[in-house]
């Protein structure tokens, strides 16, 4: 429930503090005196964009405050804790608009952006304007009036998570059949590729052991050359390197016999020696093994020519090529595992599709029943606001057939307020209705009916009086006393009968002082508010007669007022 409201520098307002009280609040004044101001001071509060324009002339900076009770909005409380802020039995909102561009918003003290702003209000306060007129004109709009009078929100967040689940999987489903789309083109080049890495079957170092290979089969007869002379000097000439060393050894056993000191032991010669010979045999047979092949040459030239191709197509090296040999395998195997993944996707989507069906339908009950009793609720209140044979409807529209992508994210219906002004008539949505008076009584109907289920504490109606006046007018400040019953009530009104019906009377006026026009806002006592009730009656000079009758809508309304309280005191004690 909104207490306090204090502005500073807004519009033309300079600086006021104004009270609330539960109950039905009224608030009248001439027209451009600045009650309007109010409303959208509040819209602030609520998240509404600033502009620099509504910064009073020649101030810097602009301050909208208010304090709410929250006692008994165990919601919205938890919705605070959530957001981070503190959350007690008060809230204070407070918004500063700035010339320079740095606007400030504060939540008990706390930082706090125009989202969260926004997202508060939703369970603090409603304001019932020409706006809200649009809002309700608005057919996508229709089906959360009728959830949230149907109790159907609750069953519509199981609809709505199996629906985000459902289009997960759609989504998922979607980008792995794009996957197999675009790939069907390069899964055949990848399958192409791989196939003439398979038919050459390269093996890691293989293209370094056959250059080396080449090598030596075009120099076979150097090699040759070499091997035989290296074997000649080592062991096959008369004065070789193996008969030299075999003399050495015998003069070397001469000398140890003679004296052993010498360090020189035979066996290091000997061990000298069979290397040697080793090596000479190997030499031999070396030589002997080296036979110039063409037919070798040739395919050791054409694999090394073949490997050269695809090297040079992935990657520039072997090992390049092996790596892409592995990357293009573990492609394929990828590729051929999304029609397996479709397939248990598709499975996985059947199962969901029902479960979103089951939860549409149950959904959809829930709303026809709503639908009925909504409509029983609006005829009865707007036969109470002077229209007696009207009808309300709350049309169906099934958008789900057997494809269940055509859920909408609401659940399976489209839902679209229509009315029928009068008897005879056909009816027709309420967006081509053309009178102010009905469209004032139908949101006003509405949001009589809904009051009861409600959860917002505060009630804001600007302009509720348009278009209506005379009996009508009373009946609409009967209804707007009754909601204030359940809901704190706010009520811009021009209207006498309307304002009779108040409990506090805030009275909204436009002066001149030092050159500037201001607003003030000033709570009216009995005496007060039978002048004011006068002046709307009567106009500038105001007539006794003005004021007696002023004093009868007073006493008429507080007649009624006591009549309701008794009513209300039997059927409790019934």
């Amino acid at each position: 429930m909104l207490y306090e409201l204090s502005i500073a520098n807004f519009a033309i307002i300079d600086e006021l503090h104004v009270s609330f009280e539960e109950g039905l609040n009224i608030i009248s004044g001439e027209t451009g005196a600045g009650k309007s101001i109010l409303i959208g001071a509040v819209s602030l509060l609520l998240g509404d964009r600033a502009a620099a324009d509504m910064i009073r002339t020649q101030a810097d900076t602009a301050t909208v405050e208010a304090l709410f009770s929250i006692r008994d909005n165990a919601r919205l409380q938890e919705k605070l804790a959530r957001l981070g802020f503190s959350a007690g039995e008060e809230l204070v909102i407070r918004r500063v608009i700035s010339r320079s561009g740095k606007n400030r918003a504060q939540v008990n003290g706390q930082m706090a952006t125009l989202a969260h702003l926004a997202q508060i209000s939703e369970s603090l306060i409603n304001i019932c304007g020409q706006h809200e007129h649009q809002l309700i004109l608005t057919a996508d709009n229709h089906i959360d009036i009728l959830d949230e009078f149907g109790g159907c929100l609750d069953a519509r967040a199981v609809y709505e998570d199996a629906y985000r689940r459902f289009g997960e999987l759609c989504g998922r489903i979607a980008r792995i059949e794009e996957m197999r789309r675009t790939r069907a083109e390069k899964t055949d080049l990848l399958e192409f590729q791989l196939a003439e890495i398979r038919a050459l079957e390269p093996v890691a170092g293989e293209d370094e052991a056959l250059a080396d290979e080449k090598k030596v089969l075009i120099n076979v007869q150097k090699l040759s050359s070499f091997a035989e002379r290296a074997y000649a000097l080592l062991y096959a000439e008369q004065d070789c390197i193996g008969g030299q060393l075999k003399e050495a050894l015998a003069q070397v056993r001469e000398i140890r016999k003679i004296d052993p000191g010498l360090k020189i032991a035979p066996a290091d010669l000997e061990g000298c020696q069979a290397i040697l010979s080793d090596a000479a045999l190997e030499l031999r047979d070396y030589a002997k093994r080296l036979v110039f092949d063409p037919e070798r040459l040739a395919a050791v030239d054409e694999r090394l020519d073949a490997l050269g191709r695809l090297k040079r197509k992935h990657g520039g090296s072997l090992a390049a090529l092996l790596i892409r040999r592995r990357e293009m395998e573990e492609e394929l195997k990828r590729a051929s595992g999304l029609e397996e993944e479709l397939a248990r996707l598709g499975t996985e989507k059947e199962v969901l599709a029902a479960e979103l069906r089951e939860k549409a339908l149950a959904l959809s009950k829930l709303r026809e029943k709503a639908a009925a009793a909504l409509k029983k609720a609006i005829d009865a209140k707007l036969g109470d606001l002077n229209m007696p044979n009207a009808s309300f409807f709350a049309t169906f529209t099934k958008r789900c057939g057997a494809a269940q992508e055509a859920y909408g994210p609401k659940g399976g219906d489209e839902i679209e307020f229509y009315l029928a002004a009068n008897a005879g008539e056909e009816p027709k949505p309420l967006a081509r209705i053309a009178s102010g008076g009905e469209l004032s009584r139908i949101v006003l109907a509405l949001k009589n009916v809904l009051a009861q289920t409600g959860s917002v504490a505060t009630l804001v109606f600007d302009e509720v009086d348009s278009g209506i006046g005379g009996a009508t007018a009373e009946i609409v400040g009967r209804k707007l006393k009754e909601i204030s019953a359940h809901h704190q009530v706010i009520c811009i009104t021009h209207l006498p009968q309307i304002a009779s019906y108040g409990g506090r009377h805030l009275r909204v006026a436009k002066q001149v002082a030092g050159g500037r026009t201001f607003t003030t806002v000033e709570q009216i006592d009995e005496s007060q508010k039978i002048e004011e009730i006068s002046r709307m009656l009567g106009g500038v000079d105001i007539p006794e007669t003005a004021r007696v009758h002023a004093r009868a809508m007073l006493d008429a309304a507080r007649g009624a007022d006591r009549g309701r309280s008794r009513h209300a005191e039997k059927s409790t004690h019934r």
